[in-house]
């Protein structure tokens, strides 16, 4: 096996369309803040984890790949209050998936402004 050189996983890149909305999207609905930004990309954080950073990117562009067709999730968040969260966004009129189980373990889908398919669990 090879040494393992790498510390931890520091940014995902995301594709946007509108930078700007998608900058208040994620402060408004997510909570993330913006650490820096450019004509073409911000970088997004949270209290912990690794930083998102938004780039602008063909119309036609998605964060997410298909299986079978169908979107598939390439990001996850979590959160101690999946209900609570599940709630608030559906208020926001995001496109949420209901909340699921799975042994004890709480999950659902949701897809930002630009079509972006993200999971959520506790």
């Amino acid at each position: 096996m090879a040494e393992a050189l790498l510390d931890h996983i520091h940014y995902f890149r995301i594709p946007v369309i509108d930078l700007q909305a998608s900058i208040k999207w994620y402060t408004d609905h997510l909570g993330f803040s913006k650490r820096f930004h450019t004509d073409e990309l911000s970088v997004m954080e949270l209290s912990s984890g690794p930083l998102l950073v938004l780039v602008t990117a063909d119309k036609e562009s998605r964060g997410h790949f298909t299986i079978n067709g169908q979107p598939a999730f390439s990001i996850g968040f979590t959160t101690s209050n999946i209900a609570k969260l599940h709630e608030q966004l559906s208020f926001l009129d995001v496109q949420v998936e209901p909340i699921k189980e799975d042994n004890g373990h709480h999950y659902f889908y949701f897809y930002d402004l630009n079509g972006n398919k993200l999971q959520v669990h506790n």
